[in-house]
């Protein structure tokens, strides 16, 4: 479609998506735009829009996905974006915008990857720059919880209160004097790794920010006890949503749950100064807030990429069902090895098969791909189809779509496997399939 966009868009008020995307629209977005109050997801990328960002847009108090990159739009990025509270995902890479970037709201957590490649828009990388040097000053000058306070808050480490435990320690509920519910790892000591693996977390964890990574509050540590004090995540994990009789996610929520994890993997890949290989994807490492948000855990046995590396050694074993081929085979690491752990993941939450229940020369990838795609009702999880006729087509068509984006990412060959910055966007445009049903 050619031509300008006519200012009656303005008039579908009962809107939630709309996708103008590989057009060739041209001439400027109009102000109308911002009457589009229920928009969710709107989408004008790859089209030969000019003109700037129009103020209205703040009103579009809906939006959650907007992505108008591969344009010439100018001028600045409005200040006033700062109020659209539910926006996830804002994309305005390869443009010619210039000018500083918002960075209250939803702009805390935006990637520099949706700003790239505009003529001289700034503050993205000095912002990083600047918090990445913040977070590791307040990480110095956080007052360390003494032991006794932790004993206290967890009620001497009791086992009423103990929520998750793994090969280097366990996690314990908590509440402060302050009223302040924390989450408490203590790292078992009697293992000589569970040193290095909080050092590890301590390493990494202070570097990084991100809405989809679990926070850190601040440390203890003396000789005899080592703990993190980590942001309480009332939902518990992935892994107890997925295999328990009492809970139950819905297509839309797990997809939701996977586009965060992806989110973290995209940061921890392409969005910081040094690329961090998470090592240990799996369901437990997710963890899920209040508002059912996932973030990213356990960074125990994670490795930060030195400059100029893209890929390293290590002896240290992930969880089997999860690895890599060349990680399993040579101890192979780069972030490749985390975008396999990410497809076996995602295959995992639509299906609720767990990797390791396989046997022989079986695996749960293979399982899949034998009925992909004609027969993926053989394989995805029977408790997600309860739509009839025309909607039960719908949705396996994508469940089907999202284990091509699987199955894409667990290649055997590391090269063939999509990067977590295209894994986004492909989950991202399913997900307005999705709502669209």
């Amino acid at each position: 479609m050619v031509g300008s966009l006519p200012p009656e868009i303005g008039n579908l008020k009962a809107a939630t998506l709309i996708d103008l995307s590989m057009n060739q629209f041209s001439n400027g977005i109009p102000i109308e735009i911002g009457g589009l109050l229920n928009l969710e997801n709107f989408t004008l990328r790859h089209n030969k829009l000019q003109g700037s960002i129009p103020d209205s847009m703040s009103n579009m108090v809906g939006l959650e996905f907007l992505d108008i990159s591969h344009n010439n739009i100018s001028g600045t990025i409005p200040m006033s974006l700062e109020k659209l509270q539910y926006l996830k995902y804002f994309n305005v890479s390869d443009n010619k915008l210039h000018g500083e970037i918002p960075s209250g709201g939803p702009f805390k957590n935006l990637s520099s990857q949706f700003f790239i490649n505009n003529e001289a828009l700034c503050g993205i990388e000095e912002v990083n720059e600047l918090l990445n040097k913040l977070v590791h000053c307040l990480w110095q000058q956080q007052k360390e919880f003494s032991y006794y306070e932790l004993l206290q808050a967890t009620d001497s480490l009791s086992e009423s209160n103990l929520i998750g435990s793994g090969s280097f320690g366990s996690v314990y509920k908590g509440i402060l004097r302050s009223g302040t519910h924390i989450a408490v790892k203590v790292f078992n000591l009697q293992r000589e790794a569970a040193f290095k693996s909080f050092d590890t977390e301590c390493e990494v964890l202070r570097c990084l920010r991100h809405r989809n990574l679990v926070k850190v509050i601040t440390s203890c540590s003396n000789l005899d006890f080592k703990a993190l004090v980590l942001e309480f995540m009332p939902n518990g994990s992935l892994d107890k949503y997925l295999y328990s009789n009492n809970y139950f996610l819905d297509i839309r929520q797990r997809l939701s749950i996977m586009i965060d994890v992806a989110c973290a993997l995209e940061y921890l890949h392409h969005g910081c100064s040094s690329p961090v290989i998470h090592c240990d994807l799996k369901p437990s490492n997710v963890l899920l807030d209040k508002d059912m948000v996932a973030h990213l855990s356990d960074f125990g046995i994670s490795k930060l990429l030195g400059e100029d590396e893209s890929d390293l050694y290590t002896k240290t074993l992930a969880t089997l069902g999860y690895i890599a081929p060349e990680y399993g085979l040579d101890g192979l690491v780069s972030i490749k090895c985390d975008v396999y752990s990410y497809g076996i993941m995602l295959l995992e939450t639509f299906t609720r098969k767990k990797p390791n229940e396989f046997e022989g020369d079986l695996s749960l990838k293979q399982w899949v791909s034998y009925s992909f795609p004609e027969a993926v009702m053989d394989v995805v999880d029977a408790n997600l189809i309860t739509s009839m006729d025309n909607c039960l087509q719908k949705e396996l068509d994508i469940v089907a779509s999202i284990m091509k984006v699987a199955l894409d990412c667990c290649a055997e060959s590391a090269a063939r496997r999509t990067n977590m910055k295209d894994v986004v966007g492909m989950l991202q445009k399913i997900k307005i399939q999705l709502l669209a049903c």
